[in-house]
């Protein structure tokens, strides 16, 4: 026969130490993205050619 628990003891499971490290691995993975896309908004940003010589015009 089932064991009927009432609705406010009922629980999912507890966060524990896997949880707390998917979040960190999560957050550094963030970071990482970040960086990447910090890096590239700075080399985007500069010319692709820098030469000395002014334009005609």
């Amino acid at each position: 026969m089932a064991k009927i628990i009432p609705g406010d003891k009922a629980r999912q499971g507890r966060w524990g130490w896997h949880g707390l490290r998917i979040l960190i691995a999560a957050l550094l993975l963030a970071f990482v993205a970040w960086g990447i896309a910090e890096i590239y908004g700075e080399v985007a940003k500069t010319p692709a050619t820098e030469q000395g010589s002014a334009p005609s015009g």
